[in-house]
């Protein structure tokens, strides 16, 4: 399974740099105005596994990633916060069922749920427990942005 994940990787980083190229030979930019990232979907994004995950956060420049499992109350409750900031902020928002994805909710630190976790430019930033008010979470996005 490795193997097809590497083959994955391998695909996508080749991809990029091929959309470099043509972008340079074109007389694009590179740097913080080349637009280099996609934009963020207006709903959150469902993990299904480690690779999409890296796809995800190396796609966008921030990415806010919700541990989270259908039978946590809280979790429910944090539900259309999550919502509201896909659809109103520039992060991507992606969802990781702890239940289905055990493994990578315990590497992204998900020791309880709901966990949060942030990145920007590739790597964690942030990562906060429990239940968050959406102006807290939109602070730390613009924060991060």
């Amino acid at each position: 399974m490795s193997d097809s994940l590497d083959e994955e990787r391998d695909r996508i980083r080749e991809q990029k740099k091929q959309e470099l190229q043509q972008r340079l030979e074109n007389g694009g930019e590179l740097g913080e105005n080349a637009g280099t990232t996609a934009q963020a979907p207006s709903e959150p994004i469902a993990i299904d596994g480690q690779a999409h995950l890296d796809e995800v956060v190396s796609e966008h420049d921030v990415v806010l990633v919700d541990c989270y499992a259908d039978w946590c109350g809280p979790c429910q409750m944090l539900e259309p916060t999550i919502e509201a900031l896909a659809e109103t902020t520039d992060a991507a928002v992606a969802k990781v069922d702890v239940d289905s994805h055990q493994q990578l909710a315990q590497q992204l630190g998900a020791r309880g749920v709901p966990t949060l976790v942030l990145y920007a430019d590739g790597e964690p930033v942030e990562r906060l427990v429990g239940v968050q008010d959406q102006g807290t979470l939109e602070g730390l996005i613009e924060q991060h942005s």
